[in-house]
């Protein structure tokens, strides 16, 4: 696959040189729209809207980030309608990161696609890889997770405050801890908790 731009095989998910010229701007673009965003008094939302339209790959309507908020690019960020992203959040999205519907992401969350070769040799190279993060619809992602490279997360699943999420988590539970697994099913019982 040679003839490649960095920029293609950082998306593609191959070993890329992250000191490419383009790649570096493009960084350096999306640091200073973070900036400019986190920097806005809460009066000035129109013009939060604006920098996140520039900065993010796509979004749905009714999307609240509340500052600070910190990306790579922010144009493989790709949001759905009605999410809400906390204080403080980390997003390193030199590949994909989807966010489904009506997902809330809890202060301190970081989310990485970002990953480096296992191998020292071939560390010492420069070289970096990503690799996609695909969280669902109605998912709620306690404050403090990590969610590591390549992980998918299910429609309905609550992810616990400070869990370490190293591997996928299926559709309708509760998941925490370090490395995060399944607690148990989300069923009827939790919704009859709640009088709404």
């Amino acid at each position: 696959m040679s003839g490649l731009s960095e920029k293609e095989k950082m998306l593609a998910g191959m070993l890329y040189d992250a000191s490419d010229l383009k790649l570096t701007e493009e960084r350096k673009h999306a640091r200073s729209l973070c900036q400019r965003f986190n920097a806005l008094s809460p009066d000035q939302a129109e013009k939060g809207d604006d920098i996140l339209n520039e900065l993010l790959g796509a979004r749905g309507v009714d999307l609240t980030i509340e500052p600070p908020f910190y990306c790579d690019y922010g144009s493989n960020i790709y949001l759905g309608n009605a999410v809400y992203f906390n204080y403080n959040c980390v997003v390193l999205d030199v590949n994909r990161v989807e966010i489904g519907d009506r997902t809330l992401i809890g202060p301190n969350v970081q989310i990485y696609t970002a990953t480096h070769p296992v191998s020292p040799e071939v560390r010492k190279s420069g070289l970096e890889l990503g690799k996609p993060v695909r969280i669902g619809h109605d998912v709620w992602i306690g404050g403090a997770a990590v969610i590591l490279p390549g992980v998918s997360i299910g429609d309905n699943s609550v992810i616990g405050a400070g869990s370490v999420v190293t591997g996928d988590i299926p559709a309708g539970v509760v998941a925490a801890g370090n490395p995060c697994k399944v607690i148990r099913k989300i069923d009827s019982t939790d919704s009859s908790t709640w009088k709404i």
